[in-house]
């Protein structure tokens, strides 16, 4: 019994080996600088699940759901993508840790009713693909029709990875 127990132990200490974390991010082709990966595979570790987020008011006290209330797309991802740093920062992650993310942009009426792209960009680019903050996430950037709260032009869903 003894040796069984030696046997078994000895297998799961090798099998945990074989489970290492790896995290493998595939760039984009012909040398793109555009900051997302491609792809990222995982081995070993786990997968956190962020449900989506949505911003806060930039100014509270101005009429619910207009433009000055939520901001515009720029100031509503800044909003977001906190909410998403301060959520992993309690799980003991942080942005480098997001694999793949999947935003939601409502057509701004500022802009014709069209997505602000070029907004979110601005907003993203300063928490990914920068010398403090390389890892890049797949992604991918949707327009949808509408979100949750009248005005929201801005929602993030993420799943990030435990090493």
């Amino acid at each position: 019994m003894k040796k069984l127990g030696l046997v078994l132990s000895t297998l799961i200490a090798f099998a945990n080996l074989s489970l290492a974390a790896e995290v493998k991010r595939y760039p984009l082709p012909n040398n793109s600088t555009f900051p997302i990966a491609a792809a990222v595979e995982i081995k070993g570790g786990s997968l956190v699940f962020e449900s989506g987020k949505v911003p806060s008011p930039i100014d509270p006290h101005a009429k619910p759901g207009s433009p000055e209330f939520w901001g515009n797309t720029e100031q509503q991802t800044d909003s977001v993508l906190t909410q998403i740093e301060a959520s992993l920062q309690s799980k003991g992650l942080d942005m480098s840790n997001i694999i793949k993310m999947t935003v939601f942009l409502v057509g701004d009426p500022a802009m014709s009713n069209k997505m602000d792209f070029a907004g979110f960009m601005k907003s993203y680019t300063r928490y990914f693909g920068t010398k403090e903050q390389p890892n890049l996430p797949s992604r991918s950037a949707v327009e949808v029709a509408g979100l949750a709260g009248a005005g929201m032009l801005v929602e993030i869903e993420v799943i990030a990875f435990r090493p």
